[in-house]
């Protein structure tokens, strides 16, 4: 009876460890509208835009999307080239390009549309 009473409390204690805590996925996302939201408020305030994309949409989406390749700081990491100095090397259609087509080892798709060019529009006022 002991060994049964142990089995099972050692057995609940283990089922509720494996359980809890598993919440990171959902703050991360929480994390990323956030920053979404904050840099369309952002860009709302401003006005900012660039042949019709949205600058201040674009560092968010940039944020979120690249920031696993190119680095947090965009600094580069690996084979993914620095996109901190982008605009001084690539003018905003080449960037647009490159983001909807891909180069290198760099898929094409990650944005298409008005995400690709708001993404682009930020990325060439980096310099």
């Amino acid at each position: 009876m002991k060994k049964a009473m142990l089995a099972l409390i050692f057995g609940s204690a283990l089922f509720l460890a494996a359980c809890g805590g598993g919440d990171d996925e959902a703050t991360d996302t929480a994390t990323d509208t956030a920053t979404e939201d904050k840099a369309t408020d952002e860009a709302t305030d401003t006005g900012d835009t660039a042949g019709g994309a949205d600058a201040g949409q674009g560092e968010g989406l940039v944020k979120s999307t690249c920031i696993s390749c190119h680095g947090g700081n965009l600094e580069g990491m690996g084979n993914a080239p620095s996109l901190a100095d982008v605009g001084g090397r690539l003018s905003e259609d080449e960037i647009h390009d490159v983001i909807v087509n891909g180069q290198g080892g760099m898929p094409g798709g990650l944005l298409q549309g008005e995400e690709a060019e708001a993404a682009a529009a930020w990325l060439a006022e980096q310099k």
